[in-house]
């Protein structure tokens, strides 16, 4: 099971979430303000983060964007009902996922499973076998095997999702891949996700590599349909 750093301020609540989570067998450490979140991430590196964004010191969007300026661990994040903004700009600075409030423990364990079988899906995508282990594109290069990305000659640190989604596209070059597709294959079935997801991940990946979603970007929109990455392989 995984290690899994807890980040939430009431203190009743992070004690029953870490109370489930660790009847399932996650090993689950709990801290409980922004800061003591980044020290503890900085410190353990776990396999996942769940994460308010309503917390004393600073909250957990500045919580992400430190977090993922050193590393690419998942992270899920709680949000109030109210709060839409702190989905949309979770998802862009780097989290995986974001769950309401009020929200079941069944539902809980179903994201962070979700998250975690994607993470071994990559870990058994790049284990050596009968398949393409680098994908070779004028001015980005994907090392299958290795998880790395380079765009222009330098490393790009992506998240786990991110690195599936591009993946993904990389894979089938000129391929149109319609919104519902890529929530299935990359986030799962079994998860409500939004294309509003999508959208946010995309965004951060043209960012990350360079691109605006303008002529000879590498990931382009196919208005109406969804998204295809536009680069031919290098010979």
């Amino acid at each position: 099971m995984a290690s899994i750093l807890l980040v939430e301020d009431e203190r009743e609540l992070a004690s029953l979430i870490k109370r489930e989570l660790e009847l399932v067998g996650h090993t689950v450490h709990a801290v409980f303000d922004g800061p003591s979140a980044v020290e503890a991430a900085n410190r353990q590196v776990p396999d996942l983060i769940v994460l308010d964004v309503m917390l004393p010191g600073f909250d957990g969007l500045e919580v992400t964007r430190r977090i993922r300026s050193t590393q690419a661990t998942p992270i899920l994040m709680l949000t109030a009902r109210s709060m839409e903004i702190d989905k949309v700009v979770g998802l862009e600075l780097g989290a995986d996922d974001y769950l309401t409030k009020p929200f079941s423990m069944r539902e809980l364990q179903a994201r962070i499973a979700a998250i975690l079988r994607r993470i071994e899906l990559i870990k058994a995508q790049s284990q050596p076998r009968t398949v393409v282990e680098r994908l070779d594109f004028p001015d980005l290069s994907i090392d299958v095997a290795g998880h790395g990305v380079r765009s222009q000659g330098q490393p790009v640190q992506l998240t786990a999702t991110e690195f599936a989604l591009l993946h993904l596209l990389a894979s089938n070059p000129g391929r149109v891949f319609s919104r519902e597709f890529l929530l299935e294959e990359v986030w799962g079935d079994d998860v409500a996700v939004f294309d509003r997801t999508i959208d946010s991940h995309i965004q951060r990946l043209r960012k990350k590599l360079g691109g605006t979603d303008s002529p000879g970007d590498l990931i382009e929109t196919v208005w109406g349909v969804g998204y295809r990455f536009a680069a031919r392989r290098s010979p």
